[in-house]
């Protein structure tokens, strides 16, 4: 089974989520330091630094986990770096489907698609889609929802 990935942009709007706390925190923490010594500065800043960069390559790893495909009767999505989840969504249980892009994801051009059935526990999201194709796989996903669902 060949599993499709988010765009690109993913990434790059994980970053700039990323850049947006971690740089304002590296600076409070070298200048908090700066009340105490230089020293203290420069390591505060130092470990804010190694903080940022252990975040981000968690979440390249994140953003390389997500996969999806599209079958003839579900949707598989698969997740997750260090416990690998994949959700099998039948088409026919789908109940309804959302379409989501916060501040950075438009910014970036990009949408979540969230997949709704009657299980608590369903988590199938797809992130990092380009805004078009998020709204070509809604609509697709919910022309095949109801054609499976009218058999029940």
């Amino acid at each position: 089974m060949t599993y499709l990935r988010p765009s690109p942009r993913l990434w790059r709007c994980r970053q700039a989520q990323l850049a947006t706390v971690g740089i304002p925190t590296a600076v409070a923490a070298a200048a908090v330091g700066a009340l105490e010594s230089t020293q203290v500065a420069v390591a505060g800043f130092l470990v804010a630094v190694a903080a940022i960069g252990t975040v981000a390559a968690v979440m390249h790893r994140r953003v390389l986990a997500w996969g999806y495909a599209e079958r003839g009767d579900d949707l598989v999505v698969r997740r997750g770096v260090m416990v690998r989840r994949i959700a099998v969504v039948p088409y026919g249980r789908m109940q309804f489907l959302d379409v989501t892009a916060g501040p950075f994801e438009r910014a970036f051009g990009l949408a979540t698609v969230r997949l709704h059935t009657a299980a608590a526990a369903s988590d199938a999201r797809i992130p990092g889609l380009p805004a078009a194709e998020a709204a070509r796989l809604r609509d697709r996903l919910a022309a095949l929802g109801e054609a499976r669902a009218a058999g029940l």
